[in-house]
């Protein structure tokens, strides 16, 4: 009697512990904004909701997407992912910047995709010290061409699940980067190596992790596994999520990839 009472006290506490573990989730905020390039390029709504799609994918995740900074900031947030342009001005010029803030110092992860990685003169010290990185018309250029993807830093959790391959997009090229950034993907272009993503942990918060990568300009891009992988695994590597050794789950199907229709009014 004595042992099955053990038994069942054992069975109801391993019940509880996963039911407690199951109802924490990860919450990732993923901020977008209109068009504002030729259709099917900086396709940031349609690119957030895709992402949203691949991270909830893996187990405790939960998203929000949403067109530029939310007017209340949601609660719990472990992780932060810019793809919309500027994306320092978009953190530090903006109203929530207290809250901003309060998350980056407390840890938060922070991802900037392609023109996220730019910030004005006025912020460039706060974002590079921030991003790790920093993209600005002033001092760098931009390449469009295919070219061959290399991983800088194989042992990275952002490179797992994936080989090197060629890859066509607007390259930003000769970037600033904070002494202690860490290349993990990276380019040859007219015979120069260029870093164009890389890792980068905050020195002033609580284990803050950050990854910025200037790939991103094509819609079409979003539908190569390799690249959707590296981006997945990046972004949970700045939630502090254990990313599998086969890479993080990122399926899509054709439909995930159709784009709403361009109701611009043209000039």
């Amino acid at each position: 009697m004595r042992r099955v009472l053990i038994l069942c006290a054992i069975f109801v506490f391993a019940g509880g512990a996963g039911l407690s573990a199951g109802d924490k989730k990860i919450r990732i905020l993923l901020i977008g904004k209109d068009r504002d390039h030729a259709f099917g390029t900086h396709e940031y709504m349609s690119e957030c909701e895709l992402l949203a799609k691949c991270l909830k994918q893996t187990g405790g995740i939960d998203t929000v997407v949403s067109n530029g900074w939310p007017k209340e900031t949601p609660r719990d947030i472990k992780a932060i992912v810019l793809y919309t342009a500027r994306g320092g001005n978009v953190l530090f010029h903006g109203p929530a910047k207290k809250d901003v803030d309060e998350l980056l110092k407390g840890g938060a992860g922070l991802t900037a995709i392609h023109w996220s990685t730019d910030a004005d003169d006025k912020i460039g010290d706060l974002w590079l010290n921030t991003l790790g990185g920093w993209f600005n018309p002033k001092f760098s250029k931009l390449n469009t061409r295919v070219a061959h993807l290399q991983q800088a830093d194989p042992a990275s959790p952002i490179c797992r699940g994936w080989k090197e391959y060629d890859l066509r997009d607007e390259y930003y090229l000769f970037l600033k980067f904070a002494p202690s950034a860490r290349p993990v993907l990276k380019v040859d272009i007219d015979k120069k190596e260029h870093t164009v993503a890389w890792t980068y942990e905050r020195p002033e918060s609580k284990g803050g992790r950050s990854f910025g990568i200037v790939l991103g300009h094509f819609h079409s891009n979003f539908g190569e596994k390799p690249f959707r992988q590296a981006l997945v695994n990046g972004i949970l590597w700045t939630a502090h999520v254990d990313v599998p050794a086969g890479g993080a789950p990122c399926d899509i199907t054709p439909k995930d990839l159709e784009l709403p229709p361009d109701t611009r009014k043209k000039k």
